[in-house]
């Protein structure tokens, strides 16, 4: 069968988002997001939006040029398929492009009432035949398996004329297809149905049978490292796939920005023939400085070994930290400034700071602070300050200080 991706072109780059805050800053990068509501999604955290506001987010998105992907992806029980019901029939009054799902009761949801599927990774769809049998549903997309190497995918293309997605970039769970149970095992929260407490990425200790301690180099014995294809993208593009998703849709709005514009930057040298690994090298140390937790290629090269794995680093192994200071209390126009509370530490002039929000994400140095109508170079924890800003933002946002050494934003890729 043929390749639906035109000869020549460059893969759809599809990017995961949790609220318009993240939706902004990929806009002019992205080809199409992919979200979620506040239920049946393997991101339980990401409530934002919600079956009330899908129609306002999707509209956003067709404002952008953007294509919008509704997950649906969750273990569905009896008792949900009212609540399913309800979210596809909210997905096709916005205007959502397409449902990723992959339990036949989504499926038959979404077909049914005319909504395009793209077959979740939790399908494990690992060949050919596989995703044949999701056509024959009438389902659009596959999103491969993570466990398959580069010749795997290529097969799978040379078979299939479905259109095909892979994963280029974010974090990678250590079972397959994500089917993880050892959440609900430890703490009764499932990973299938978006709880995961995420106890993979622990220090554990690891016990004989004789029950003697093993000595070993790291304490992270189960953290796979995040996949970071940057290095790699002609041969992804090679194998004939259709789209390039980026995970994180409980990152912030700031990983968001800088994943997507690394990516697009990326693809467009690709398309018109100039990406070399020096840009790509530059561009992966750009990654390095967002919250990650460490760089591999999981399987596209074969099975990963321990260099698969970060046993020695905790959550985050950027060099760049963000550290909570305070909340915004009022934003006043006239004046570029806002009222912020420190609640967790002082904010001095010069610190560079991100102010962030369902709906706002600005990053800036804090240029003057005031107190009682008077300038001060420092606020101290627990005092209200007036805090000039350079673009709009709301109450109840959230004020970060990052520390060592962050790259802006606007200024990272020049």
């Amino acid at each position: 069968m043929g390749n639906p991706r035109r000869p020549g072109s460059i893969p759809e780059l599809v990017i995961g988002v949790r609220n318009l805050a993240a939706l902004s800053v990929c806009k002019d990068h992205a080809d199409a997001v992919y979200f979620s509501l506040d239920r049946f999604s393997l991101r339980a955290r990401a409530q934002e939006i919600t079956r009330d506001d899908i129609g306002d987010f999707a509209e956003m998105v067709r404002g952008y040029g953007l294509r919008s992907y509704l997950a649906v992806n969750t273990v569905i029980c009896p008792e949900d398929l009212p609540d399913v019901a309800d979210a596809i029939d909210a997905a096709v009054s916005a205007g959502v492009d397409a449902v990723i799902a992959y339990d036949p009761a989504v499926i038959g949801a979404a077909l049914d009432r005319g909504l395009r599927v793209h077959i979740s990774t939790q399908a494990n769809v690992s060949n050919g035949r596989a995703a044949e049998f999701y056509e024959t549903l009438g389902a659009s997309r596959v999103i491969l398996s993570r466990e398959l190497d580069i010749c795997q995918i290529r097969e799978i293309r040379q078979h299939t004329g479905m259109e095909l997605e892979i994963f280029v970039h974010g974090a990678m769970c250590q079972a397959v297809s994500g089917r993880c149970y050892l959440s609900a095992y430890l703490l009764g929260r499932s990973a299938n149905c978006g709880d995961c407490t995420q106890p993979c990425r622990w220090q554990w200790t690891l016990h004989a049978e004789d029950g003697a301690e093993v000595e070993l180099g790291g304490k992270y014995l189960l953290s796979a490292r995040d996949l970071c294809m940057i290095e790699h993208l002609p041969e992804l593009i090679n194998t004939g796939v259709d789209a390039f998703k980026v995970e994180g849709r409980l990152r912030n709005a700031g990983y968001t920005a800088a994943v997507s514009g690394c990516y697009r930057e990326a693809l467009n040298a690709c398309h018109d023939g100039s990406y070399t690994p020096p840009q790509a090298r530059k561009l992966k140390r750009r990654l390095e400085l967002e919250y990650n937790r460490g760089f591999s290629t999981g399987f596209y090269f074969g099975v990963p070994g321990p260099d698969g794995l970060g046993y020695e680093s905790d959550m985050n192994a950027s060099p760049v930290h963000r550290q909570a200071v305070g909340v915004v209390l009022n934003y006043y126009p006239k004046q570029g400034a806002a009222a912020v509370r420190l609640l967790e530490q002082g904010l001095a002039v010069g610190d560079r700071i991100i102010i962030e929000g369902t709906t706002t994400y600005l990053e800036q140095e804090v240029g003057s602070l005031m107190k009682a109508g008077k300038s001060i170079s420092k606020g101290e924890f627990g005092q209200e300050v007036g805090l000039g800003v350079q673009d709009r933002v709301r109450a109840n946002d959230r004020v970060f200080k990052v520390e060592k050494g962050s790259v802006p934003i606007c200024d990272s890729l020049s």
